[in-house]
């Protein structure tokens, strides 16, 4: 009996040792289970987004960006006076009372958020009043330094920061970066405990994206376009600015635009990059690509002579004008049929060379196919399928019976200017991880070869031609030589057949400076009621305007005379220009000795205009201008010649000074 109860005392001893020897391996020893057990019991992840990163221009300018914001928690069960506590919040935040108070009322909560991205001046308020129960969650909200600057083009994100439009959307993976998890205790019940007033920070960050958009020369764009609206009481405005020889975006304007720190209150269809998601009939700017491609074709020569019919012209029962009756013309060469923008002439063009090379031509200059460039949305434009009738034909050739996008014109006359490769436009320079400064150079844009040389540079000189004696006159920039072409466009009627009446987009497509093209500049205004609208009274003026801020901002002095065997207008043609423009704006005529005294010598305007009189000296003095100074005090607000335009041999140059 005794044996048996040493026994039984053993065992228990034993099995007590067993178990003591258990407990303390899994109270001092790591265990993966049970940790991970009691982490699932006593432990939540709350997910914060990261810092989401910074869009810049091409010059480093911030044209996205997050600042820091907080986002307003509370734990119900905490707050000792809901009632009062919704009070209080409902002072400070956007959440009306009822709205707080029903978030707060619910004592079983332990984790309630009030509102997000709250402004830090709010939270400071509110951290004063030393509420038991209310925290705080550090995050960032997006801003857009520029308002409406490049609105379409960016994009916005919504309020879980992901991007909802534009670059933003494009490029939301990289910018978003990777999110953040945060560990919080809970209570027996599973409810997540929280220290009063405890603040979470997050440290990941999202990519920077650098654009190639310069946003001065953007800025400079968007105003222009605005006061052209606003002067010719236009629906809408595009403008598309890239690097000639590389296709890069340096400035992409669709107008109307919006505020992107408060895109809800405009409409879906400010919202839209129009320059690249709508498309219209693009008119005469679409002439270059028929001459150019019966060029490559050899069917033809700048110097061929084209019978234009002297205005009228019969293609089975259907019969081919020109836009107005005093641009008939009789025997004119393939470069005047461009200079004075022949309907008739292009269209003999393009019957000669047949309805299949003239579609195999557009496609080859990328009409009818999306650019690839690096935005959402893009529209390919609209090109039928063969066969094609002769009128059509015909009418393909003077830009009816096609659309494009103003993207699409831009780059395709980019190869014009740039010796005959079409590129794939950009807009994205590059992508910085800035946690390890690893700069993504992106890969390598497709180009080919569309023109040869010979005839890329025969179009260059005709071109320049069309601003020279024909209908681009008013797209001229005082002490450089430009090439382009205007284009005058009905437009479709949406909502049945035909075109609408009175109704045009007016275009200019150009290149500045002719010898050696840097910038190719595509411009439209879509529906002007006033003042004109044609391309050359409304869209070349634009040109003008924007070439010469562009060419003169990086510094490059006007350029050489006119190529010897450019041509040259005589003062019959120049009068006949004068006539093709609108009564309301009359183009301005320089004489033959005027455009081949052009030298490199000249000197553009600056920009005086807000200075003080002593800026004024100072920005002038290393430039040898001598000032006439008319008023007192205050600041330049005139002053001629205006920015831009050339000064005369003597470099004498009036201030006007207000208060």
């Amino acid at each position: 009996m005794k044996s048996k109860i040493i026994s039984l005392f053993i065992f228990i001893i034993s099995l007590w040792g067993i178990l003591l020897a258990r407990a303390a391996y899994l109270q001092f020893l790591p265990h993966d289970k049970l940790n991970a057990l009691q982490t699932r019991q006593f432990q939540t992840i709350v997910t914060l987004p990261s810092r989401r990163g910074n869009i810049i221009d091409v010059n480093g300018k911030e044209l996205a960006m997050s600042a820091p914001a907080y986002s307003v928690y509370a734990d119900p069960k905490t707050l000792e006076n809901s009632k009062q506590a919704a009070q209080v919040l409902a002072k400070y935040l956007s959440e009306p009372y009822s709205k707080i108070y029903s978030k707060l009322k619910d004592k079983d909560k332990r984790f309630v958020w009030i509102e997000r991205l709250v402004a830090s001046e709010i939270v400071d308020k509110l951290k004063e009043k030393k509420m038991k129960g209310l925290g705080f969650v550090e995050e960032w909200r997006r801003v857009y330094p520029n308002d409406f600057l490049l609105s379409s083009t960016l994009g916005f994100v919504g309020k879980e920061g992901q991007g909802l439009e534009g670059i933003e959307l494009a490029l939301n993976h990289e910018l978003q970066g990777e999110n953040k998890k945060v560990s919080l205790r809970k209570d027996a019940k599973g409810r997540p405990l929280l220290q009063d007033g405890m603040v979470f920070k997050e440290t990941p960050q999202g990519k920077e994206v650098k654009l190639t958009i310069d946003s001065d020369l953007q800025y400079f764009v968007e105003t222009e376009l605005m006061q052209a609206m606003k002067k010719h009481d236009a629906d809408g405005a595009y403008a598309v600015v890239l690097d000639a020889k590389t296709s890069a975006v340096r400035s992409i304007v669709s107008l109307p635009h919006y505020d992107l720190n408060n895109p809800q209150k405009f409409s879906l269809n400010s919202r839209r990059n129009k320059s690249i998601t709508d498309t219209f009939e693009p008119g005469s700017t679409l002439k270059s690509f028929i001459i150019a491609d019966a060029l490559e074709q050899k069917a033809f020569t700048p110097d061929s002579k084209i019978f234009c019919e002297n205005g009228v012209f019969k293609i089975g029962k259907r019969v081919i004008r020109e836009a107005e009756k005093n641009h008939a013309q009789g025997l004119i060469s393939v470069s005047d049929v461009l200079a004075f923008s022949s309907n008739i002439g292009t269209s003999k063009i393009a019957l000669k060379i047949g309805a299949d090379e003239v579609q195999q031509g557009l496609k080859k200059f990328g009409f009818g196919s999306r650019t690839n460039i690096d935005m959402p949305g893009e529209a390919k434009g609209i090109m039928v399928g063969l066969p094609w009738s002769d009128h059509l034909l015909a009418n393909i050739s003077f830009g009816q019976g096609i659309t494009v996008t103003p993207l699409q014109m831009a780059n395709a006359y980019a190869s014009l200017a740039n010796g005959g490769y079409l590129n794939t436009p950009h807009i994205i320079e590059s992508i910085t991880d800035l946690e390890t400064n690893e700069i993504d150079s992106l890969k390598e844009r497709p180009s080919k070869k569309v023109l040869s040389d010979e005839v890329a540079a025969q179009m260059k000189d005709m071109l320049v031609a069309v601003t020279v004696k024909g209908s681009g006159a008013s797209a001229r920039v005082p002490g450089y030589v430009v090439g382009g072409k205007t284009g005058t466009a009905q437009k479709i009627n949406l909502g049945g057949r035909g075109y609408l009446s009175q109704a045009y987009i007016a275009s200019f497509a150009g290149f500045i400076p002719a010898n050696d093209p840097q910038y190719v500049i595509y411009v439209a205004l879509d529906h002007p009621k006033k003042n004109g609208y044609y391309g050359a009274a409304v869209a070349a003026p634009l040109f003008s305007s924007i070439a010469s801020y562009a060419i003169r901002k990086d510094g490059i002095s006007p350029a050489a005379t006119l190529a010897e065997d450019a041509p040259k207008a005589t003062s019959e043609e120049m009068a006949r220009e004068n006539e093709q423009a609108s009564a309301d704006q009359k183009l301005k005529t320089f004489s033959d000795e005027q455009l081949s005294t052009l030298s490199a010598v000249l000197t553009s305007a600056p920009e005086l205009k807000s200075l003080s009189l002593r800026e004024a000296i100072q920005k002038t003095s290393d430039k040898e201008i001598k000032l006439k100074i008319i008023g007192s005090g205050g600041r330049v607000y005139r002053t001629h010649p205006e920015a831009g335009e050339a000064l005369k041999p003597d470099r004498n140059m009036t201030i006007y000074l207000k208060e």
